[in-house]
């Protein structure tokens, strides 16, 4: 969508240097930022002023779409050591039910639910490729497709990940039947990526990178094989180290911890963003932070399948990147996904305001800014931050909304984060410059509420 250059007023806009007052954005017909001027006298006449405080839109770095329909659909006992494993046993179960269409319909439901969450982008993590059967769509990328239109009928950025997923474990073990709608080669996940490309060209709201799933789900050589088929600036994701499954059985078969299999073998930089990363000693810890690369921490999900904590206040300290996700969508909300960061460090070590810093004092303001830096490298899109020449995205802060009413301006983002009353503080969400919520309410929440329903219902019959 493109329109005639516009411009708002906000008496209060969080810039890269902080909380400023009377700020003048403006931004041109593809939804890019052209000027922001805070310290204005007044609003210039005729120029629309936001309904409260502005802050960059947050980034999503880690989604599985489709996951949005199962979730709430496994909270019971499967068996008697009922883990991460058992989940991914059901999740096979209901990934095999999904058709093109019904994809598209929960994709969008759950694009909506990201933007009224005040999420602007997303990293979407795509790895189910194929027809049930496991046989290829006349349109190789078809399900893929269906996502990237999804993302752009709500207005969300998006970061289309293809995955590419070969193996069922450490040392090539044959992929297992009910994975075969994931399965492909490098070259013809390479393949699958350049039919996408020619169909849907990148643009600013659109950007393509590489997921390999997992290192127990891909080689040594088919990495090397996906990462040389790509531009070097294509983002890359991968799951990591995300359970301690995993890091016993790449000790067993590589003869190191996955973490540091991984530097030791690939220029791991600023474009990877490794998920979850739980699992890492105090070597991995330091040298993850060291190699620029983000650390993509789905907090809520990673608690919702007993993954463990990751070290953060290690990882911040070492001057180590983050960004958060919400992965399996059982909650779609970044404002928690930051709270359970610092509740998991105020548990662990029994004591409060952990991941602060003498030059962040307030956690929430600490979190923010880095899960906004992160957001946007692991994304490979100018967004995250509200200055010229990056995405016109944001959301408007209700300033009535009782967790930060009569607050001083350094205390709203403690009030956004750490506080759960009522109503979300979130009332307006802008992507590209385009008003995608108001008041509360998506442009197509109505109808596209309704088609979830009616592919949920499908699903579960």
């Amino acid at each position: 969508m493109t329109q005639s250059n516009q411009s708002l007023f906000a008496a209060d806009a969080y810039l890269p240097e902080g909380w400023r007052r009377n700020v003048l954005l403006e931004w041109d017909a593809h939804g890019t930022l052209s000027a922001v001027t805070p310290d204005r006298a007044e609003a210039p006449s005729g120029v629309p002023k936001a309904a409260g405080p502005l802050m960059p839109g947050m980034p999503n770095l880690h989604s599985h779409a489709f996951q949005r329909a199962m979730a709430g659909l496994t909270e019971y006992r499967a068996n008697a050591t009922d883990n991460f494993w058992s989940w991914r046993e059901l999740m096979y179960r209901f990934a095999a039910r999904m058709t093109p269409e019904g994809l598209a319909s929960v994709a969008q439901w759950l694009y909506i639910e990201m933007l009224k969450a005040g999420y602007t982008s997303v990293c979407e993590f795509h790895y189910v490729h194929h027809a049930p059967d496991g046989q290829r769509y006349a349109n190789h990328a078809e399900l893929a497709q269906r996502v990237v239109d999804a993302a752009s009928a709500s207005g969300i950025g998006v970061t289309m990940l293809p995955v590419l997923y070969q193996y069922s474990g450490f040392g090539a073990r044959a992929p297992r039947d009910d994975q075969r709608r994931f399965i492909n080669t490098p070259e013809s996940l390479l393949d699958l990526l350049g039919t996408l490309r020619a169909a849907r060209p990148e643009h600013a709201a659109l950007r393509y990178g590489v997921a390999p799933h997992s290192l127990r789900a891909v080689s040594a050589a088919s990495l090397r094989a996906l990462l040389g088929g790509i531009d070097a600036s294509a983002p890359v994701h991968i799951h990591i180290a995300e359970q301690t499954a995993e890091v016993d059985a790449c000790i067993e078969t590589e003869g190191a911890r996955p973490v540091q299999w991984l530097l030791d073998r690939f220029d791991v930089d600023s474009r990877w963003c490794l998920v979850h990363a739980t699992h890492v000693d105090a070597n991995e810890t330091l040298a993850l932070a060291n190699s620029g690369a983000v650390a993509g921490l789905c907090l809520i999900t990673e608690a919702n399948l007993g993954d463990g904590i990751f070290p953060a206040r290690d990882y911040l300290d070492a001057h180590g990147r983050i960004g958060v996700g919400s992965d399996s969508h059982i909650a779609v909300d970044w404002r928690a996904e930051l709270r359970l960061l610092e509740y998991g460090q105020r548990l662990t070590r029994r004591q409060r305001n952990v991941l602060a810093s003498a030059q962040a004092t307030h956690v929430a303001d600490r979190l923010y800014a880095a899960a906004l830096d992160g957001g946007a490298r692991a994304s490979g899109r100018a967004v995250g931050a509200l200055r010229p020449g990056h995405r016109a995205d944001w959301l408007v802060l209700d300033a009535a909304h009782s967790s930060i009413a009569e607050h001083a301006r350094e205390a709203w983002l403690s009030g956004v984060v750490f506080c759960e009353h009522g109503d979300t503080p979130i009332r307006d969400v802008y992507a590209g410059g385009v008003k995608v919520v108001d008041d509360r309410r998506h442009r197509d929440e109505e109808g596209a509420y309704a088609r979830y329903r009616a592919a949920l219902a499908e699903l579960l019959k």
